[in-house]
């Protein structure tokens, strides 16, 4: 859907109730997905097998490792904790799939179900500060232990700091999992534990397929003319697309693509946040449009390239069936930017929001198969279409929860870890919006991060003032550092023409004259 005029309030409210379906899993898909047979092979969806792809030329890498480490304070059942561990395991294959090589190709071979005995580490002898210390360690420790995939993807841990303090560490790998899916994980470890402890049984509803039943349905519905369909939306969309966004950075690319990372925090003042939303609201966007369209200007003045793509990935579950399982259902959209230095914020905006409506509407190619498609020209050196990575989410990216006698709370751990050259992940917590920037250590400083972040900060205050204003024209730098800036370019212009005018003309030796 897109629009060439302001739309109404009716349409706007239409437009954004079917962005929602999309981005949040609602059923959108006239098409049900049903049971297979676990007689035969299963295939892997096309995200498992870039995952699996990518697993086979660094299988030493935890950067697709997604660690949950949750602080348990209060009286702890073991046993009803490993018996919800078990059971979460039981009703998702998925969590029970190890992947092989089948004659050259990815196979997802299904486990039967076992009961789970996690190991447990005492740290409770220790000091207090070292207990803490220790327990930082390992839990990062283990967000970077890799997968042997042909093993299983997942694993479980217990660190005892006190009679009535434990940490929990489960750590799966994002070829059978994803941030959604981390939800529902903790939610029904949850669920299962409560009703464990009171003696009940499981109170969760039976689930109505599995994600093989969804891989094999992908598999069968991307064909003929629906196929044909998404396939020349996205050629139209990126046909003479630069494959690689220049954006200048502190060290040269190396050869072979590293995932050598690091990320850095960042808030944005309430006021701000505020505006953010009501220029939203004003212009007819969401905030995500918003936000994506002002990191579009920051690449922009940046890099000074007029021509990009960003990656944005999306909740990919567009079944009401799918919205309870744990599974890799993320996808990746390409959204392109077109800019110019004459270009206004309120241009870029309604482009932004154009093809985010479009992107949505035709989500179903993943992502790769849009690089299968286009074929851009590969290397070692970065990952194809884009490097740069908009995660927007619209609900905080911690919350605690609390059961009798237990509070929960999450531990984060540092992963080392960078997926692409710059992953800008952004939050909407209600009171304010959070958020983190991952990049690759191999490119930038962690200086050179800050000072992105904080000139995004900047670039923020000045699109919420001035809308209108050229993209060339807002501003990356405070007044202070703008006169200082000013300053130095003066005293250097003053110094160059100081240097010329010091410069004697040499002197001209003409040949003597010949004696008649």
């Amino acid at each position: 859907m897109v629009f060439e005029v302001l739309p109404t309030p009716a349409q706007v409210r239409a437009t954004f109730e079917s962005l929602d379906a999309m981005v949040c899993g609602k059923k959108v898909d006239p098409f049900s997905i049903k049971r297979v047979a676990r007689d035969g092979e299963l295939p892997l969806s096309f995200a498992q097998e870039w995952l699996w792809l990518i697993h086979q030329v660094n299988p030493t890498s935890a950067a697709y490792n997604l660690p949950s480490a949750v602080r348990l304070q209060g009286a702890i059942e073991i046993e009803a904790l490993e018996r919800s561990i078990s059971e979460v395991v039981r009703r998702h294959e998925i969590l029970r799939t190890r992947f092989a090589d089948v004659d050259g190709r990815a196979s997802q071979i299904i486990q039967a179900p076992a009961e789970i005995r996690f190991p447990i580490a005492d740290l409770s002898a220790l000091e207090a500060a070292e207990r803490e210390a220790e327990a930082s360690r390992l839990v990062t420790e283990d967000a970077r232990l890799p997968f042997d995939l042909e093993q299983g993807p997942m694993r479980a841990f217990l660190l005892r700091l006190g009679e009535q303090d434990h940490v929990i560490l489960l750590t799966v790998h994002h070829i059978v999992s994803d941030a959604w899916s981390t939800g529902i994980l903790i939610q029904e470890i949850t669920t299962l534990y409560e009703a464990f402890r009171r003696g009940e049984e499981s109170p969760l509803p039976l689930l109505p397929i599995q994600y093989a039943d969804y891989a094999s349905w992908q598999r069968s519905h991307l064909q003929g003319d629906r196929l044909d369909s998404l396939v020349n939306y996205w050629r139209e969309q990126l046909a003479g697309a630069s494959n690689v966004l220049k954006l200048p950075a502190d060290h040269p690319r190396p050869d072979v693509q590293t995932l050598r990372g690091a990320h850095k925090s960042f808030n944005l003042p309430g006021g701000l946040s505020d505006s953010l939303r009501s220029l939203s609201r004003r212009e007819g966007t969401t905030l995500f449009m918003t936000l994506l369209a002002a990191f579009q200007t920051l690449l922009y003045r940046y890099s000074q390239q007029e021509d990009f793509c960003v990656g944005v990935p999306i909740a990919g579950r567009s079944f009401a069936e799918t919205e309870g399982l744990i599974g890799c259902f993320i996808n990746n959209l390409v959204l392109r930017a077109r800019v110019s230095r004459d270009m206004r914020f309120r241009e870029l905006l309604r482009q932004t929001r154009e093809a985010t409506l479009g992107a949505f509407a035709h989500q179903e190619l993943p992502f790769e198969k849009v690089v299968e498609v286009l074929q851009p020209e590969r290397s070692q050196s970065y990952s194809p279409l884009f490097q740069v990575i908009f995660d927007f989410r619209s609900t905080p990216r911690e919350q605690s929860q609390e059961l009798p006698e237990l509070s929960l709370s999450a531990m984060g751990s540092e992963m080392g870890t960078a997926k692409l050259d710059l992953v800008l992940d952004i939050w909407d917590a209600g009171d304010a919006i959070v958020g983190s920037m991952e990049y690759n250590t191999d490119l930038f400083d962690e200086a050179t991060i800050g000072q992105m972040l904080s000139q995004f900060q900047i670039l923020l205050d000045s699109i919420v003032e001035q809308p209108d204003a050229r993209l060339s024209a807002l501003a990356l730098d405070t007044e202070t550092e703008r006169q200082a800036k000013l300053r130095v370019e003066k005293e250097r212009e003053v110094s160059n023409r100081k240097k010329l005018l010091n410069i004697k003309p040499k002197s001209v030796q003409l040949p003597a004259k010949e004696s008649a």
